[in-house]
């Protein structure tokens, strides 16, 4: 039976975890609303992974979206996490601070012409549109220039390039240089990302196994600028875990089907592909995703030690039974001591446990 340890304050486990270099991990959520049972499983298990391999693992906040950010969400996010013991080991970084650098690599996207822009309504896009896996696949319209009388209003990323000419264009050799000189997890190596000719993405992931996607044929050509001026997710993501250095992403499988366009965005700016861990998503009773839309309920951080064992028995690690009673720093030192993330291979959705 595991024994607990003594009482420890913050200070002493980051002295128990000291950071490796070699690993660095974060957590990046939308100050949309506050976290509920789905996103702190998300929030626990990137921190998991990554203390349990003496990692780094930073806190992001993707406040990039501002119609969609609630005032206050985002200190809301950070005091909940606190009270859960999840304490980024660097500052926080907010993405609303940082479009002078998605505006620069998509400068170096138009310099190769990987994007074009497009004048296309959502209305006309779903006249003609195709469904795809991840909504509607963009026909193609604005690809060969905007109709005459019309003005771009977005940048789409074409997805029908021959990557073995643009690959690692622009990239920054400094940022190159620093990934491959560290050597990778090896429980975690066999990313393998790959691209065809016929643009299919492959890459393997820590939990889903090998993933393909035809880019072309079940997304189509993406925003990575939109409209109304802001720079979409696909984009802003890329480049954020460029600057932060992350070496291994671990999040929601929701997002599992944005990984290739991820890639395809790191082949053509230069820059390092992660290695990728999609964990299960939280569902309710109807078997929907647990969301602000769902009217999922925010995590009550005055009762945290019983809510982070209800999340790890929900990531499958089920810890034992002398645990209950005991103080978030005690759950969580036996998490990051006993962490098995194979106990998940393989399971994209789960009921929450609350």
């Amino acid at each position: 039976m595991w024994m607990p340890m003594a009482r420890s304050s913050w200070s002493l486990r980051k002295k128990l975890y000291l950071p490796d270099t070699t690993y660095r991990g974060r957590f990046a959520p939308s100050p949309s609303g506050p976290l509920h049972f789905g996103s702190l499983a998300a929030a626990v298990g990137s921190y998991l992974d990554a203390k349990h391999h003496n990692g780094t693992w930073l806190v992001r906040m993707e406040d990039l979206d501002t119609p969609r950010c609630v005032p206050g969400a985002a200190d809301g996010i950070l005091r909940t996490l606190e009270a859960f013991g999840l304490h980024s080991d660097e500052p926080i970084l907010y993405q609303s601070r940082r479009t002078a650098d998605y505006d620069e690599a998509l400068h170096k996207l138009q310099a190769i012409g990987a994007v074009y822009p497009c004048c296309c309504t959502r209305k006309e896009i779903a006249d003609s549109a195709l469904h795809g896996i991840d909504g509607q696949i963009y026909p193609g319209t604005c690809r060969n220039g905007i109709p005459a009388g019309r003005k771009g209003r977005a940048w789409r990323m074409r997805v029908d390039l021959d990557l073995s000419r643009h690959s690692r264009a622009g990239g920054n050799p400094a940022i190159q240089n620093a990934f491959c000189s560290n050597p990778l997890d090896s429980r975690l190596r066999g990313n393998d990302e790959t691209q065809s000719e016929t643009g299919i993405v492959e890459f393997n992931d820590a939990l889903q196994g090998r993933i393909a996607q035809s880019l072309e044929s079940e997304i189509g050509d993406f925003v990575v600028k939109r409209a109304d001026g802001l720079f979409a997710y696909q984009l802003a993501v890329v480049v954020d875990d460029a600057f932060q250095g992350i070496t291994h992403v671990v999040r929601g499988a929701d997002l599992l089907a944005s990984t290739p366009r991820q890639i395809h965005l790191q082949r053509l700016l230069g820059l390092p592909t992660p290695r990728y861990m999609h964990l299960p998503i939280a569902v309710n009773e109807a078997g929907e995703k647990l969301s602000k839309q769902t009217l999922a309920a925010p995590v009550d951080s005055s009762r945290a030690a019983a809510t982070l064992l209800s999340v790890l028995d929900f990531l499958q690690q089920h810890p034992p039974a002398n645990l209950i009673g005991s103080e978030v720093g005690t759950v969580l030192d036996w998490a990051v001591q006993n962490w098995r993330a194979e106990k998940l291979i393989g399971i994209q959705t789960l009921p929450a446990r609350m």
